[in-house]
């Protein structure tokens, strides 16, 4: 009864995260479902933006905490451990279905672009971000980070294999692509509200203060070998460099 449980738990969890995720593409694109960043609950600008604001404090908060590793140890003494990570990835997809259900839009334009090109060119960034956020975790593990690989051991009643440090594809170019993609999901829309800059500006703030506390956690569990990747990959944008003209010399006979 109890692997039962466990395992329709994070089934559960995994179906939420996945319709939170897709509900967030269709909300930042303003299109599909029915509440979007720019066609939702209006009140004044000073409660919209309180509203907003506690919403993804809120989100920003219990995602943090229950990331950090005090709080796993005291949890799993609450919880089995094989339900830790789905637990971890329900909160985060029922807080995200929070903010995009209360969000309250502040539809006033700050652009928009006409040229239809333009827009088509808008909308692909758009797109390749959410792309590059999913691939992203099936390059480490998507099946670790959303939970259902330590409830697959816990059913063979095997301890899951040790995390291991793996720079695949885009771990090459930068330390944390999924973060990378999320950002450029955020940002990129051909017509900016104040709304969707409020959300974009505040998000993006919230992935790099928790990234700060992410690499210390990766310092802590990897050291030098983190260290390492530290110095060679940049963290979050990629490094494009020019190479120099190679000059040629002649010598005259």
């Amino acid at each position: 009864m109890k692997k039962s449980f466990i395992t329709l738990y994070g089934l559960l969890a995994y179906g939420t995260f996945l319709f939170a995720f897709l509900y967030m593409i269709g909300f930042l694109a303003n299109s599909v479902v029915p509440t979007t960043i720019d066609n939702g609950t209006s009140h004044s600008l000073a409660q919209a933006i309180l509203i907003n604001l506690s919403l993804i404090t809120l989100f920003g908060m219990a995602h943090s905490i229950m990331a950090r590793s005090w709080f796993k140890v005291w949890w799993t003494r609450i919880i089995p451990e094989a339900a830790e990570r789905s637990t971890y990835v329900l909160q985060a997809a029922l807080l995200l279905l929070l903010i995009v259900w209360q969000w309250q839009a502040l539809p006033t334009s700050l652009w928009s672009i006409e040229n239809e090109m333009g827009r088509l060119v808008i909308w692909g960034i758009f797109w390749l971000g959410h792309v590059i956020t999913l691939v992203s975790t099936f390059l480490i593990n998507h099946f670790e980070l959303t939970g259902l690989q330590q409830i697959w051991y816990y059913l063979r009643e095997q301890e899951p294999p040790p995390m291991t440090m793996k720079q695949p594809f885009f771990y090459r170019i930068v330390r944390h692509p999924m973060q990378l993609g999320l950002i450029i999901g955020f940002w990129a829309t051909p017509d900016m509200t104040v709304g969707h800059l409020l959300f974009a500006a505040v998000m993006t703030g919230y992935i790099m203060i928790g990234l700060h506390f992410e690499e210390k956690a990766l310092v802590r569990q990897f050291g030098d070998d983190y260290r390492h990747y530290q110095n060679t990959t940049p963290k979050l944008f990629p490094r494009f460099r020019l190479r120099r003209p190679v000059s040629c010399l002649s010598l005259g006979g």
